[in-house]
This record gives C-alpha cells, structure tokens and sequence, in this order.
C-alpha cells in the first residue's frame, strides 16, 4: 500500500487527468487534476489480481452464479457497518447515477419534484432533469462551519408535488456525516410529505479517524417501506471505471416496481466490476480501507493548514470522502477572478461549487485523493496564487 507514488495517468483515457484542459484550460503537462471524484491511487493489489486471472482465461462471457458477489457484500456491511443485509434486497446497476436515474424511473413520474439539499452531488440535479423531473432545492445551512438540514425550512418548501429525496450521506461535497438525530429527523420529513427517501451513501467507508458513519437503515429502521439505498464499492477501492453499483430495497413493493424497471430495460452486471467487488470486500480490503483513510487524514491536514494560511479562504472540516470544499468569499473577490486565480495562475483544475447547486457560488471542489507530494504542492500553488493577500 504505496499510496505516495507517482502513478502518471496522463494520456491514458483518464476524464480527470486527459479532459481538464477542455473543462478548465489547465494544460495537463504543467496543471494538477483535482476535480473527478477519484482517486490517484493503485487499487489493492488482491482486486487487482483478481481482475488479472479474469482477463488472463480470456473468455468474456455473462456473468452467473453470483452468490459469492453478494455473499462479500452482505459480509461488508455487516462487518464495517453492523448492517444486516439479505442479499435478494440487492440489485446491481452500472454504478450510482445509473441506480439514481433507475430510481427516478422507477418510483416517479415527469413532472414529480425531487428533493435534494443543496449544495450536493451535481450528478442529482443532472439526471433529475434529463429525466423530466423537476429539481426542488432546500438549502443546507451553516452551523458552527457545518452544513446542517434546515427542516422547518423545506417543509414550508413543499408543494404535495414533490415524490422523492435524495440525501447524499456522507455529504458530497461538504464531507459531512450526518448523526443519527439527523438522520431520524429527515426520515419523518418524508413520511410526513410521503416522499421516497433514496440514500446515497456510496462514501460511507471513507471515514475521517475520529468519526462513525450510521447506514440509514440502523438510524431509522421505521423508514425501511419507503428507503432506497445506494452503496458501492466504486470510491472505497477506487473502482469507479468498472461501473457497479448496489441499489438495496427492503420493501418488497419497492423491489418489485425497481425490478420492472431493471426488466424493461436489459440491464445485466459489466462482469469484471463483479469480479472486482467481489475481491475487494474482504479482510484484506478492510486493512487497505483503514490504512487509506490514515493516509487521507493526513492530506486533510496538509491542505487545510495551507489552505488556512490564505486570508480569506477557508475549508469546510472533512469529516468523510476524500474532497474539500473550500469557500473563496472571504477574499471580497468575484467567482470570475478567485476561479480565474486558480485555473490560469495555479494551474489547479477543481470543482466549480455552482454546479452543486444554491449555495455553491463562492466554493470550490479540491480533491485530495492523490499522492501527499501532490496535496503540498497544490497547496505552494494556491498560496502563490493569493500571495498578494498575505
């Protein structure tokens, strides 16, 4: 578990490394890639292999039999979660936004509103839209440097339009773990304006030292004949290119109506990401989680000691995913110029905080899952950048 070496992802079909020029006019030679949601490291090598004696029999056929794939993640989430779950309550899609827009689908109609507390996640609001769904915005609110859900506020928000909500848990892109009070809280919020409450929680392994993230379920086990629940493997063990996703649904009606949806539109599991999930959840997975999450502590402290020597500009305290969220208003600088200093001067390619939806417009999205060489260097950059401030 070598997570300081340099793995040069350039020209390799990379999205976060080989298409930040067209996105943000960094220039990949000199620029640093710090904006999709994965990492620049290595996945543990027993993945890996796996996938290796997958490839070297050279048949690509369906993929059947899948008891050992479900056994791993029942294993998982009972073991780093204390979440019992029955494996005929999983479905596998090509990943996350595929289960969200699968959801929509499944359990909403055009024209429904769908609830996200903003500003999260922008892939939601994407595929809300491009499904004829309307986007409802609550805002979250800062509390102590923290984002907290305003209830009493999205209740006056409601229309009886609304059919669902998607809670981003742990918060992307605050890293926020929301506690079990909250979680309670927001589960009768959707009993109460009868909304489909669909859990994303696909960062729920990648947990700060200090900090215990709850599943929904084991907050607030009454919710379960209206929970949705997303998980995978995908950020954990940066597998996100394999694209396999786990939508789990207690409810037996629920399951039926999501299963119809998976039916009539012939999706069947990519049998690689199978075979890589089903690798990655085991013991020695569980060693390479916990020492990565040492590892990204240690970044989180790098970046927010640099960050805070900048006046004007502050991190938001991570407690989970491997993304920092930095707000830029305290510069008195415009969005234009503050974005401008750290695409063309800094040459950092990061997360633009709009697209995450109201409340974004002075932050910006820094990921940290890269080599610390990388996060110290970042971090020289961004202080060159607003040198003029110190």
């Amino acid at each position: 578990m070598d997570f300081d070496r340099i793995i040069d992802r350039r020209g390799s079909h990379c999205m976060k490394w080989d298409m930040m020029s067209a996105r943000y006019g960094v220039d990949p030679a000199e620029g640093m890639a710090m904006w999709v949601a994965d990492m620049d490291f290595a996945a543990p090598a027993h993945v890996t292999e796996a996938l290796r004696a997958a490839v070297d029999h050279g048949v690509f056929g369906y993929f059947g039999d899948d008891r050992a794939y479900l056994d791993a993640i029942c294993w998982w989430m009972q073991t780093r979660h204390g979440w019992t779950v029955d494996p005929g309550h999983v479905f596998t899609t090509h990943g996350l936004v595929n289960g969200t827009a699968l959801c929509l689908q499944a359990f909403t109609d055009p024209g429904d509103g769908v609830v996200l507390f903003t500003p999260v996640y922008h892939a939601f609001a994407r595929v809300i839209e491009a499904a004829g769904r309307r986007v409802v915005e609550c805002s979250l609110v800062e509390q102590d440097g923290r984002y907290v859900m305003d209830l009493d506020a999205a209740d006056a928000t409601m229309t009886g339009s609304e059919r669902m909500v998607i809670l981003c848990s742990p918060h992307n892109p605050g890293g926020r773990i929301w506690d079990g009070a909250e979680l309670r809280a927001l589960a009768a919020f959707a009993e109460r304006h009868d909304l489909l409450l669909v859990s994303d929680e696909i960062h729920h392994d990648l947990v700060m030292p200090g900090h215990h993230h709850t599943p929904m379920p084991l907050a607030a086990p009454a919710c379960l004949d209206r929970l949705v629940m997303l998980t995978a493997a995908s950020k954990t063990f940066n597998l996100a290119g394999l694209h396999v996703g786990n939508v789990i649904i207690p409810d037996p009606d629920l399951r039926r109506r999501f299963s119809e949806v998976m039916a009539a539109l012939g999706i069947s599991p990519n049998a690689l990401g199978l075979h890589g999930v089903t690798a990655a959840y085991d013991a020695r997975g569980a060693v390479w989680v916990d020492t990565l999450c040492t590892y990204l502590d240690g970044n989180r402290r790098l970046f927010d000691d640099g960050i805070a020597a900048i006046p004007g500009v502050r991190s938001m305290p991570l407690q989970s995913t491997y993304l920092a969220w930095v707000d830029f208003s305290g510069t008195g600088m415009t969005r234009t110029e503050f974005t401008r200093r750290v695409e063309a001067d800094a040459q950092i390619a990061a997360n633009h905080g709009p697209t995450f939806g109201t409340g974004g417009e002075s932050w910006l999205r820094f990921n940290l899952a890269t080599p610390r060489a990388n996060v110290a260097e970042a971090v020289e950059r961004l202080q060159r950048a607003f040198a003029d401030l110190q």
